[in-house]
């Protein structure tokens, strides 16, 4: 079986009363008849919150503001007709309604919208991301149920990578932030980072940021909350074959807590991304050469 992945962005729209609109996927969707959250695929370059936007817009006919990140969740569906494993790495936002008029999109993906509340959500099937957002237990989709593959997005032009990562903000009981150097060979060579990486196939991103982790300073830690979400487009980056790549980042920020820190040291094995590993005071942090979005978490501009 191949293996695929896609990033998606999905908005929670409430009501006055507390319900939550939820779209029923049409014949053109890949699971028909099984509600979700609003949303769709992030197209390349695209912001996730402005993917979500769009989306939602035209899965529901409303105009909606993107809000506060609300979760980042991965799952791994298998098309068997197609040879395919779809993973699916989905940012679910909060949304706030703008205006429009209320409307599916039959041909796109929706067939009847309706707003729920919890109980009632759990009389109709779900797709387990939204069943879990709702906070009802989770149920693996009908065998017998029609799936197709998400429409592909044209062939590109050049060599484009679309990647999902996530980082943390560690953090250490005596409010130290551990952070890591980028190696030699490697955009932001010589630069402080937040660790993390890229997440596997099959992975969720808090566990593959944990499991990044290890490998990169030998901590154990525990994520204890979503911090933001963060968007890299360069259309001209430097590819591992020394050619340029029009490279679209898409990564999850968590905090992270630390509560037996030890020495940092990077155990991943040779040729990895990551030259060294190191804690430091919230002073010494201030002037450090920082990545941009290290710089941001930590609220320091660095140099």
């Amino acid at each position: 079986m191949e293996e695929r992945r896609r990033i998606a962005a999905y908005g929670v729209l409430a009501d006055a009363g507390g319900r939550v609109l939820l779209a029923r996927g049409s014949e053109a969707c890949p699971c028909p008849g099984v509600w979700q959250l609003p949303g769709g695929g992030i197209e390349h370059a695209e912001h996730p919150a402005r993917a979500v936007e769009r989306a939602f817009a035209e899965e529901t006919g409303l105009t909606v503001a993107a809000a506060a990140i609300r979760a980042a969740i991965a799952d791994v569906a298998a098309f068997p007709g197609d040879g395919v494993v779809m993973h699916t790495d989905r940012l679910i936002f909060a949304v706030e309604a703008r205006g429009g008029e209320l409307r599916p999109e039959p041909a796109g993906g929706s067939d009847e919208l309706d707003w729920f509340t919890p109980a009632e959500a759990a009389a109709v099937p779900l797709m387990p991301f939204t069943a879990e957002l709702l906070g009802l237990p989770v149920s693996p989709l009908p065998a017998d149920l029609p799936r197709a593959l998400p429409p592909a997005p044209a062939a590109p032009d050049a060599d484009r990578r679309q990647r999902f990562a996530a980082y943390g903000l560690v953090t250490d009981p005596a409010g130290r932030v551990l952070l890591t150097m980028i190696a030699d060979g490697y955009p932001g060579a010589g630069k402080w980072h937040l660790p993390g990486g890229g997440t596997d196939h099959g992975e969720q991103p808090a566990a593959g940021l944990l499991r990044e982790l290890v490998e990169e300073a030998g901590q154990l830690g525990r994520v204890v909350g979503l911090l933001a979400v963060d968007n890299l487009h360069n259309p001209a980056a430097l590819g591992p074959e020394g050619r340029p790549l029009d490279w679209h980042g898409v990564r999850v920020i968590y905090r992270v807590r630390v509560d037996a820190p030890t020495e940092a040291v990077v155990t991943e094995l040779a040729g990895g991304s990551t030259a060294r590993a190191a804690w430091f005071t919230p002073d010494q942090v201030r002037g450090l050469r920082m990545t941009e979005v290290a710089a941001r978490a930590t609220g320091h501009r660095g140099r």
